[in-house]
């Protein structure tokens, strides 16, 4: 007769490992803003500033000339938006909340 040990402990265990990563997350839900009657996370509501952030720095650049000046304009731009999207994401977040 073969002698078993008890494996109770190690499923519960491997049933509980996924969820452990999970205690850090809180449980009032992720910010969000109310837009046109509908709940927008606030990560949404930063990229889609952000892009118009960038969006609004080409347009300067091209109505200023600065576009024949100012090498890789793609590069500069995103990095404007992401710059504007952060900002935004610390605002309703951060330390500026």
């Amino acid at each position: 007769m073969r002698k078993t040990t008890p494996r109770a402990p190690l499923r519960v265990a491997a049933v509980l490992a996924p969820a452990l990563p999970l205690a850090g997350c809180a449980s009032r839900g992720a910010p969000s803003y109310v837009l046109f009657g509908a709940y927008f996370p606030l990560w949404l509501v930063s990229a889609i500033v952000g892009v118009v952030g960038a969006i609004v720095a080409h347009r300067v650049f091209v109505a200023t000339g600065w576009a024949a000046t100012v090498p890789y304009q793609l590069a500069v731009c995103t990095a404007i938006g992401l710059v504007v999207a952060v900002l935004v994401w610390l605002t309703g977040t951060g330390p500026f909340a």
